[in-house]
């Protein structure tokens, strides 16, 4: 014999075969699948008008709106009085069709056949693609944008009760907004502000969604499309501003040359006069050491010459140096120029030497009797 529990579940097996078999004809081209956590497949779609709730049907629960399907994205378990809760999932339990708790991850205990699970929730972060839409920017742009809305439910009591859909209802809300927010901007600001636009879309969308029970945690632009003659305008522009810094980068790096030759030259003369200087003042100060060092010599000399006078023959050796001088100068003239002086006598050198001892005599003993007259 078949147990009351064993025929129940057949029949109500039976049953949701016969109303699944019948919603694929009642869902619009807008249907999308998704896969559940716990293996199951889950559908997100609109009803068609008149469709009645499939409500006790795996996967589906019952809605008073005919116009939006509310669609349980995970099964919902049995009630045998013991109820294994997952981590970060919520069950939502009624009582007599009354609120009455959310059980917690773990082991809970509830009555049979009294309460039942009516709604379950997953508390995990989730990722809601925002389909492909139109929207005008400020300035008359048509852009074809989507997105990635990320979200999470914080309170299951609201996101039961508070909305009858309550992802399908932010995701539509999020459509609105950022149709909304793209209409404020330009489109260069709609590429170069993306972070100012998600959270403009975020804190658009946060105050109605924390009434469903949800926390809208960030939005992302996936991609934005433009008209091809609006690509083609941009992309014109693109390389009229490459070109641009082109030209300016190059007279900038011309400039630089310039300045760069100019300061070259204002250094190469600063360090020629500064070698020019040094070279005078050093030669300056080589002729004046010369010079010292000629008189100290002449000077040494004609000490030595002196102290030489002083003793026996040195007047004769005298005379014989002058001799000797006199026909060396005479000797030099004939050949460094034509035009030579000669004395009156020139054939009479001894003449010429006592002429030269006279007035050396002379000049001796004039500088003797001043020297006398001084003392």
């Amino acid at each position: 014999k078949m147990s009351k529990n064993a025929a129940l579940q057949v029949a109500l097996t039976a049953m949701r075969a016969t109303r699944l078999a019948a919603v694929p004809a009642a869902l619009t081209a807008g249907a999308a699948q998704r896969i559940s956590p716990h293996g199951g497949t889950l559908l997100a779609a609109r009803r068609a008008p008149g469709l009645r709730s499939l409500g006790g049907v795996r996967g589906f629960r019952a809605t008073a709106p005919a116009e939006v399907s509310v669609i349980d994205r995970f099964e919902k378990p049995w009630n045998t009085g013991a109820i294994v809760v997952p981590q970060q999932m919520a069950f939502v339990v009624e009582r007599f069709g009354k609120f009455q708790s959310v059980l917690a991850p773990g082991l809970n205990l509830i009555l049979p056949l009294v309460d039942r699970i009516a709604y379950v929730h997953s508390l995990k972060e989730e990722a809601l693609s925002i389909p492909n839409q139109m929207a005008i920017t400020s300035d008359n742009v048509t852009l074809m944008i989507d997105g990635v809305l990320y979200v999470k439910i914080d309170d299951p009591f609201k996101a039961s009760y508070g909305v009858t859909d309550a992802l399908f209802a932010i995701m539509q809300l999020a459509q609105t907004t950022m149709r909304s927010e793209l209409g404020k901007m330009s489109l260069d600001q709609t590429f170069k502000d993306r972070d100012m636009l998600n959270a403009a879309i975020v804190g658009a969308i946060q105050p109605a969604a924390l009434e469903w029970g949800v926390k809208a945690l960030r939005y992302e632009i996936r991609d934005i499309q433009v008209p091809a003659k609006i690509k083609e305008a941009m992309d014109q522009q693109a390389e009229a501003e490459r070109r641009k810094r082109a030209h300016i980068l190059d007279s900038e790096a011309e400039q630089l040359a310039d300045i760069n030759i100019a300061e070259g030259r204002k250094r190469a003369q600063v360090l020629a006069s500064e070698a020019a200087y040094v070279e005078l003042v050093n030669k300056a100060r080589g002729e004046a050491e010369a010079i010292v060092l000629v008189a100290d010599a002449t000077a040494l000399s004609l000490r030595k010459v002196a102290e030489s006078l002083q003793y026996p023959g040195g007047h004769d050796a005298v005379t014989l140096r002058v001799a000797e001088k006199y026909v060396a100068a005479f000797e030099k003239l004939a050949k460094e120029t034509n035009t030579i002086l000669l004395p009156a006598n020139p054939g009479d050198p001894a003449a010429m030497v006592g002429a030269a001892m006279g007035v050396y005599e002379s000049m001796r003993s004039n500088s003797s009797g001043g020297g006398g007259a001084g003392q």
